[in-house]
């Protein structure tokens, strides 16, 4: 994989929290940058993506009132667990 250099600047505890934590994974500290950066852009992606899912969704304009989303909360962890709610409210 060929790489293009990149400038950037870091909060010196922010350069030395990423010094040690590439000595300790054995990898360099732009290796390790690369790492990061990627992961938070491909969480910043599938965010938005989930974003757009919702909107489709909303669109539709079928939504679950927030007193059945409630009481499927309420029953987590209980014997009466419900499923989840599904759409109660149109518009």
């Amino acid at each position: 994989m060929s790489t293009t250099p990149f400038s950037v600047r870091l909060e010196p505890k922010i350069k030395a929290r990423l010094e040690e934590e590439a000595r300790i994974a054995n990898l360099s500290a732009s290796s390790l940058a690369n790492k990061a950066i990627e992961s938070f852009l491909a969480a910043r992606a599938a965010k938005r993506a989930q974003i757009e899912a919702a909107l489709v969704e909303a669109e539709k304009g079928e939504f679950i009132s927030g007193e059945a989303f409630d009481r499927w909360i309420d029953s987590w962890g209980t014997e009466a667990e419900l499923p989840p709610p599904r759409p109660d409210t149109f518009g």
